[in-house]
Order: C-alpha cells, then structure tokens, then sequence
C-alpha cells in the first residue's frame, strides 16, 4: 500500500493571529448602507472606513497607530457627500490622498494631513461629476499616477485624471448594474461582473468590451479579482450555493475550474496577494476566512487553511505589503470590521530562525508609479516598479506632489428664478422623451404586426 503523498508548500501551515482587545480599535461606526462594498481599506499609513453619518455621507480615515477607543462621536470626518459613501480607495502612489465615491453621483478626492485628521472637514481638493447615477466602485490604476475607474449604477465605467479633472475614458456595454472592477497587475485591462451576471474584460483606453462571457447565475451579488493571469469570480450558483470560478485572462468563454464552498448566505469578498499567489476569502456574516493557493496547473487552487472567529464581519480589507512585519514571518495582514470595532489580523508563516525569510517575500510592489496618465491614456503599459522587504533596504523617498486643476462643481439652482428656469427645461425634457416613447412603441407594434 503506497504512502499518501502531501504536496509541498510553504504556504501549508499559515494560521491567523488576531491582535489583542488592546490593539484594535474601538468605536467605529460602520455606516449602515446595504450595497455591497468592503467598507474598509488602507495604505501603509491609515485605514479609511465608510462611516455612518446623518445627512450625508462620510469617512473616517485612521492612523494605524492610533489604536485604542477612538472619541466616541467625535471622530474627525472628510464629509463633503449629500448621500452615502458606498466606496473609497487610497492612492497607490500618494499616501496622504484617498478617493470616496457616493449616492450623490460624485467622486470626491481628499487630502490627508501628515498625522492624520484632526477636524471634520467637507471640503475636498478635487470633485468630479459625470456620472448620471450612484456611484458603487473606485479603483486606483497600480502603474499609472493619478488614473481612477469609476463604475456606476448608469452602466458604465469611466476612467479620471484626478489631478486634472478630466474624464479620460468612458466604457459603455454593462445592461445592468456593475457590481464589482478590478484592475489586471500592470493596469492594462479592466475586468467586471454585473447584476445582469456576464463577465467582461476590456481595455478601458479603447471603450470597447474585449471578451464577455456568462458568470453566476444565482440572483444575489458577484465579485471579480485578478489572479495575474488568470481571473477569479465568486458569487452564488441557481441554488444559492456559493461558488467560484477561476478563468485564463486570455480566453474567458470557458472556465478552467468551478468551486462549490457552501450554502451560506453572505457574498465572500476575495482578496489576491501576488507575491505569495495566496487568496484570501471572507464571507460577509461569517467569522471565518479561508486561503487557498493559486498554482498554474490543475485544479488551479488548494486549500491552505482558514481562520476562525465567533465575531462576524461586516467587511474586510488588507494592508499593503510593503507594511508588513516580516521580523515576525507576517506575509498579509487583513482589517476586520464588525459591528462597532476594527480586529487586524495577522497571517503568519510559523518559522523560528531570526534570519530574513527571501523565500516567503520576493521583492513587493514599491508604490512608485511607472507611467504618468498620459503616458498610459496614449496606450503605453508597464510592470509595477518593485522594492526588496529585506531589514536594512532604505526606499528613495518619493515625490508625492498633488496639483489638481480644480475643476467646477454644479451645485444646482441657486434661488427661485433659477428653479422655475430649470423646472421648465426638464418640463420639456419629459415632454420630449414621452413623445419619443409613442414614437418607439408605435414603431414596435408596426413590425410585430
């Protein structure tokens, strides 16, 4: 009788460790909103948290080494939306800069002074409009300074140069509600899934949807990530059994393999690290998180292990890698949010020897941006410029320079006559499009009939 062979990975042993009740902070107040968002995530320097805020909306961005019960009810905000933060993102070449998209339609860039916050403040250093509808996702480019996506419940994805204000791009071709984007490693391709349950990839510089392909089918919410080459979605089957499936990036009309993980009902939020080709699954409700391994050949994933919790998360996040305590054989560390408080995580590799572990950390992702928007918008594209996390490797410093070209903000009618003006504008816009509508039926009927 032959031995059971167990495949070798350095991975295999990877346990959680949650921070002491010391360590994690208190009183944060999640906001309450329903539509689906990690609600959390962070740079080397702060975590921001979409907050819970009457009339309007709010984040709260937090120094990591604040922790402790922050005031309660006295947490400095950037508050400038008049509906909910459904999203926000940290700039990935600039610390002191975070993005926030809301109901309100806008996009909202924001300032953080060194140190952090110290009053509310409702005036951002950059507002972008054009989006017709509420805004779900924000997603920084990993190579390229200043570039953000944007999708929104009007079905489209548009592509912004903060700095300058403008709407470089915009990707039309999503029938339903965007649900999640994720950029590829070097910041070429786009990819999303949607209510109305497709996958697409495309290029955002040329408005065009490359592949699209049919996803989960269960009605409940779907999420995409990259997997370098690959592209992983999860979401929930006909029989709201949660599932994922992994795709070749080249070629996503058929998936290389199908998961079933089981019959819970939070959406599981996937998180990548390319370094250690580890994915990291978090159901919403739930108090576990599993990891798996991603590898090249069949079936493409294994189970390493997972992390076990009483507390349920309302949403989750990681730092970058570059902030993490490899004295200590720390290769990711996740943020959990729950009901009122923040719990990091470590996720450690259990090894003894003090000597720096190269094997467990391949040279990380520096934060050093490779192309200027320009360069990218004209179809350039490059690989992330990376940095060693071995003790005594001193990083340039870098310029974090932001001069946004501050653009006007409609702030609507400003007194009666103004009202009444566009009052009757949008009267005739009805009257028009109502007609428009008879038009189109009529048409309709004459070829069925």
């Amino acid at each position: 009788m032959s031995a059971r062979v167990v495949r070798q990975s350095k991975y295999r042993h990877v346990f959680g460790h949650l921070y002491k009740a010391e360590e994690c902070y208190q009183n944060i107040a999640v906001t309450r909103s329903a539509w689906d968002s990690n609600y959390i995530k962070a740079n080397p320097k702060y975590f921001g948290v979409c907050w819970e805020a009457g009339g309007g909306g709010a984040i709260a961005v937090v120094p990591h080494e604040a922790s402790g019960k922050l005031p309660q009810g006295n947490v400095p905000l950037f508050s400038g939306h008049k509906g909910p933060v459904l999203d926000l993102d940290f700039h990935p070449h600039n610390d002191n800069l975070v993005a926030t998209v809301a109901e309100d339609a806008n996009v909202m860039i924001w300032g953080i002074p060194e140190g952090g916050l110290k009053k509310t403040t409702s005036d951002p250093l950059q507002t972008l409009q054009g989006h017709k509808r509420k805004i779900g996702t924000a997603n920084f480019n990993p190579v390229a300074n200043n570039v953000l996506a944007t999708s929104s419940t009007d079905f489209t994805v548009k592509l912004w140069d903060i700095e300058k204000g403008a709407n470089m791009f915009t990707v039309e071709g999503h029938t339903d509600i965007i649900n999640s984007v994720d950029w590829n490693y070097n910041g070429s391709q786009l990819a999303s899934v949607a209510k109305d349950k497709k996958l697409r990839v495309f290029d955002p510089r040329t408005n065009t949807i490359a592949q699209e392909t049919q996803s989960h089918q269960g009605v409940k919410g779907s999420r995409v990530c990259y997997l370098k080459d690959k592209i992983f979605t999860v979401g929930f089957s006909k029989n709201t059994e949660r599932e994922f499936y992994i795709y070749d990036a080249r070629d996503i009309t058929n998936p290389l393999t199908h998961f079933g993980v089981d019959s819970s009902a939070g959406l599981l939020m996937p998180f990548y690290d390319y370094d250690t080709s580890i994915l990291f699954l978090a159901g919403k409700g739930d108090g576990n998180i599993r990891y798996y391994e991603i590898v090249d050949d069949a079936p493409f994933f294994h189970f390493l292990s997972e992390f076990k919790s009483a507390t349920p998360q309302r949403g989750l996040g990681f730092i970058p890698k570059r902030s993490v305590n490899v004295s200590e054989c720390e290769i990711a560390r996740g943020l959990k949010l729950s009901v009122n408080k923040m719990e990091p995580i470590s996720f450690r590799v259990p090894r003894k020897s003090d000597i720096f572990q190269d094997d467990l950390y391949p040279d990380t992702f520096s934060g050093e941006p490779s192309l200027t928007s320009e360069e990218w918008a004209s179809g350039a594209n490059a690989e992330p410029k990376l940095q060693s996390l071995a003790p005594g490797f001193v990083q340039k410093e870098r310029v974090q320079d932001f001069n946004p070209v501050v653009q006007a903000v409609d702030q609507g009618p400003k007194n009666e006559k103004e009202l009444r003006d566009e009052y009757e504008k949008l009267k005739t816009r009805v009257a028009y499009l109502e007609a428009e509508i008879v038009k189109k039926d009529a048409r309709i009927k004459e070829l069925s009939g």
